[in-house]
């Protein structure tokens, strides 16, 4: 399929659609991964400057959303409202790509392939909500889920004709090539607590008027910051994203229950069965949108 072909060049390694991306291998929980220097972080956002400079991207992701400003000035139409829009991915990251509201707290540089870093919950927990869960969670070769993670979930919409379903090939069509995309964002603690929110219910899709929808998405973690972006990830750590999206970026985080996380990674249509790594934070104004 040519749309996917086309993906893959473009390394939407966020999503899953590529193999071999050459990350690397880490054991155990991912928060005990070795963080890299400074100097491998300083050096990736150099090369990303480099291979931006002039080419005429548009903003990109992830970012601080208490950071109003940016000088990207790119332009591409806000995607419209959600509900007449296509749910077509939900994935999560472990710990948040983005910054800001109460998950300011950094994960550290982690492997320099986007796992052991993010931002984290800023607020405690009980002893009880961090007890072992008692069981593994979302296993892969980069670690682990446990109580007290931080992960971002990202719900991607689509204004093309598609049905839910595996990676970013999922929101874009034969028919329709350059949709408009948007992603609403859920940042969440997990917490070992079966009466906390639970993911199975939140990611629930229904179809509505037509329209593929997550009808439970929470409404009551704050003002969301909309902004312009991209699509995100670890393989956009040194080269830019080319898709344009529309984020809404909840700045409260949700306490949800492991075990739901656990459910939901047995068994969606996403075929999703760990987080995803995170993208360094897009500090360069340049490729920054401003937040009206």
């Amino acid at each position: 399929m040519k749309i996917v072909h086309l993906l893959c060049a473009a390394s939407v390694a966020s999503m899953s659609l590529c193999a071999g991306t050459g990350l690397a291998e880490t054991t155990g929980h991912a928060g005990h991964v070795e963080n890299v220097s400074d100097d491998v972080i300083a050096a990736q956002r150099a090369a990303l400057a480099v291979a931006t400079d002039g080419a005429g991207y548009g903003p990109q992701s992830p970012r601080d959303i208490d950071a109003v400003k940016g000088s990207n000035d790119r332009a591409f139409g806000t995607a419209p409202d959600r509900s007449v829009m296509n749910l077509c991915n939900i994935h999560f990251h472990e710990n948040a790509e983005h910054r800001g509201g109460e998950f300011t707290t950094y994960a550290g540089n982690g492997d320099g392939y986007g796992y052991g870093t993010g931002f984290r919950y800023d607020g405690e927990l009980t002893e009880a909500e961090l007890a072992s869960f008692g069981q593994p969670v979302g296993v892969s070769e980069h670690g682990d889920l446990v109580p007290g993670d931080t992960i971002e979930i990202h719900f991607v919409h689509s204004t093309a004709q598609v049905v839910p379903g595996p990676t970013l090939a999922a929101c874009v069509t034969e028919a329709i090539g350059n949709p408009q995309l948007s992603v609403e964002t859920v940042v969440a603690v997990l917490v070992n607590d079966e009466t906390a929110a639970d993911l199975t219910d939140i990611a629930h899709i229904e179809e509505v008027d037509g329209y593929y929808q997550v009808p439970n998405l929470p409404e009551d973690l704050g003002d969301a910051v909309t902004y312009a972006g991209s699509t995100t990830g670890p393989s956009y750590n040194q080269a830019a994203s080319p898709f344009q999206v529309t984020w809404s970026v909840r700045p409260e985080v949700l306490k949800l229950a492991i075990g739901s996380v656990a459910s939901w990674l047995e068994n969606n249509p996403f075929e999703e069965d760990h987080a995803h790594g995170v993208r360094n934070l897009v500090l360069n104004l340049d490729l920054l949108s401003p937040i009206q």
